[in-house]
C-alpha cells in the first residue's frame, strides 16, 4: 500500500507531503488488511458513456481489483485510480482544510455492447438497455456542511436529509437510466461541535465524505440501473473535482484530468460534451458547465472562448438526431428564489453570453426540445410562449433547501432577454423526478420523498403541459 501511494500522481511542490503520508498510510494499511473478499468492495455501480458506451465501476480496500462476471464469463477489471494521499485543494476557501485520502483502488471494465447480467462480488449490477423508457432523475443530493456560508444540515437526521429514502423510493421504479445533474459531494467543511444533526459526520474531498454523500445511500439506486453523471459545480477542480475524476467520469482518468495538480485545472475544469443515445429519434446532450458564472462574460475571457468551443460541439452533436434534450446543472433558463417573493434571479448570465453568440435568442441549437437542470435546490417546469426550450430544475433531492417561489412568478418575469414563460408550476420540498416514455411522447413526473407523483407534465416537442396530481399517486 505505501508503495502505492508513493507512485500516485501528486502535485508539484506540495507542502510536507512526506510527513502526510507517514501520518495516513497506518490507517490506509490498516483498512486494506481488515477487508475481506466479501466487503473489500465499497461501491459498485455502472456508467453510461457517450455513443452507447458502458464502464463498470468498483470502488474497494482490497490491493488488486476484483473479477466480474459478465453474462457467465469472469473477466478482470482494471486500475482506473490507485490510492493515493493529497494536499488539500481548497485553497484555503474553507476555514479547516485537511489531506485529502483516497484508501481506497478504483477500478473499471468497458462493458460489452448487449451484456445481460453482471456481478461483481456480492453485487448484482444492472447492464444498459438498448431502447431507455424509463428514466430516474435526481440532483443536489449531498448534505450540505460548509463553514464559509455557515450553513450546516442536519446529516444525521433522515427528514432534514432524505437522500437515502429518495434513493430506495427511485430503485422501487425499476429505471433503465438514474440521471445525476450534478451536485453530488457536499460535505467540505467540519461539523462545528455545538449541533448535534450533523456530529461524526467526515468531511473534506476524501472517500470517506464521498462515501457518506454518494455510495452509503443511494447503494439500492446504483445497483438499479447504470448511471448518467453531469458534472456539478461542486466537483469542479477546486472542490470535490478528484473524486469525480477517480471515480464516476466517462473519460480515461490521467494526471492531466484528475484534478490533483493545479496546474492541469484550465482543461481538467471542462469537459467536451457528448450525447447518449434513447432511441433512434431521441438523444440527451450532456454538457459540463461545472466552472460556470453567474454574470455574462466577456468575448475575452478564457472561460467564454472555452465554453464557446463547447458549445458548438453540442450543436454539432445535436445535428445527429431529430430530437435531443440539453442537460446541463446551471439551468440556462430557470429561475432563482430571492428572500423578496416579488422577485426571482433570472437564468445563468454566463452560460447564456456564450450561447447568444451560436444563437441569438433561442440560446440552444434548434433540435433541442427540452433542457434539465439542477444547481436551485427545488422543482421548476417552465414551458414558454416565445421559441424556448422546455425547462425542468431538478435540485431538490438531499441538499438544504434554499426557499421558494410564490404561486405565480412575478408579472414580466424573463429567465433571459425574450424568452416569455407560459407555463410555471414549482415546489421547494425535497423529491426526485421520473421521465417515462408514454406512447409517443414523454411524461415528466415530480415526486415526494416516498415516490407518490405530485405534478405531472406532459412533453410535448418543446412544450410542456402540467398539473398537479390530486392526493398523490405512485
Amino acid at each position: 500500500m505505501q508503495n502505492r501511494i508513493r507512485n500516485a500522481s501528486l502535485p508539484v511542490g506540495c507542502v510536507a507531503l512526506v510527513s502526510l503520508l507517514t501520518a495516513c498510510a497506518p490507517t490506509l494499511q490498516r483498512n486494506e488488511s481488515a477487508a475481506s473478499p466479501q466487503d473489500a468492495i465499497q461501491a459498485a455501480f455502472v456508467v453510461q458513456a457517450d455513443n452507447g458506451n458502458a464502464i463498470a465501476r468498483v470502488v474497494t480496500v482490497a490491493a488488486s481489483c476484483p473479477m466480474i462476471d459478465i453474462d457467465g464469463r469472469a473477466r478482470a477489471m482494471q486500475v482506473r485510480a490507485a490510492a493515493a494521499l493529497l494536499p488539500s485543494r481548497s485553497g484555503g476557501k474553507q476555514a479547516d482544510n485537511k489531506a485529502v485520502a483516497f484508501p481506497v483502488l478504483t477500478c473499471e471494465t468497458t462493458l460489452p455492447r448487449g451484456a445481460n447480467t453482471l456481478q461483481v462480488g456480492q453485487h448484482a449490477l444492472r447492464a444498459p438497455r438498448d431502447t431507455i423508457n424509463h428514466i430516474v432523475i435526481i440532483a443536489d443530493t449531498g448534505c450540505r456542511m460548509k463553514q464559509s456560508d455557515n450553513a450546516f444540515q442536519d446529516c444525521n437526521d433522515p427528514k432534514k436529509w432524505p437522500f437515502a429514502q429518495i434513493a430506495r423510493s427511485a430503485a422501487a421504479l425499476q429505471p433503465d437510466l438514474v440521471l445525476h445533474i450534478g451536485d453530488i459531494h457536499y460535505r467540505e467543511s467540519p461539523c462545528p461541535t455545538t449541533r448535534t444533526g450533523c456530529a461524526g459526520s467526515p468531511w473534506g474531498y476524501g472517500f470517506d465524505t464521498w462515501n457518506a454523500d454518494l455510495f452509503q445511500p443511494a447503494q439500492p439506486l446504483l445497483a438499479a440501473a447504470p448511471w448518467l453523471f453531469v458534472r456539478g459545480n461542486h466537483e469542479s477542480c477546486a472542490r470535490a473535482g478528484q473524486g469525480w475524476f477517480r471515480f464516476v467520469d466517462t473519460q480515461p482518468w490521467t494526471a492531466a484530468r484528475s484534478c490533483d495538480d493545479p496546474a492541469f485545472d484550465d482543461g481538467a475544469d471542462y469537459s467536451d460534451p457528448f450525447s447518449v443515445r434513447i432511441d433512434p429519434a431521441l438523444q440527451l446532450i450532456v454538457f459540463d458547465s461545472s466552472k460556470a458564472g453567474s454574470k455574462a462574460y466577456a468575448p475575452t475571457d478564457a472561460s467564454y472562448k472555452k465554453y464557446l468551443a463547447n458549445m458548438q460541439q453540442a450543436d454539432r452533436l445535436s445535428r445527429q438526431a431529430p430530437h435531443n434534450f440539453f442537460i446541463n446543472h446551471h439551468p440556462v433558463l430557470g429561475f432563482s428564489p430571492t428572500r423578496n417573493p416579488a422577485e426571482v434571479k433570472p437564468g445563468n448570465g454566463s452560460l447564456q453570453s456564450v450561447m447568444a453568440a451560436s444563437h441569438p435568442g433561442r440560446l440552444f441549437p434548434a433540435a433541442v426540445d427540452v433542457a434539465m437542470h439542477g444547481h436551485v435546490h427545488l422543482f421548476e417546469a417552465i414551458s414558454f410562449s416565445s421559441d424556448h426550450p422546455a425547462t425542468f430544475v431538478m435540485g431538490n433531492a438531499g441538499s438544504a433547501s434554499e426557499g421558494g417561489f410564490g404561486e405565480h412568478l412575478p408579472v414580466g418575469a424573463q429567465a433571459a432577454p425574450g424568452a416569455v414563460p407560459d407555463v410555471f408550476l414549482s415546489r421547494p420540498e425535497f423529491g426526485f423526478a421520473s421521465l417515462d416514455r408514454v406512447g409517443a411522447g414523454w411524461v415528466l413526473t415530480e415526486r415526494d420523498v416516498d415516490g407518490r407523483a405530485l405534478i405531472r407534465c406532459d412533453v410535448e416537442g418543446s412544450k410542456t403541459r402540467c398539473k398537479k396530481v390530486q392526493g398523490g399517486s405512485h
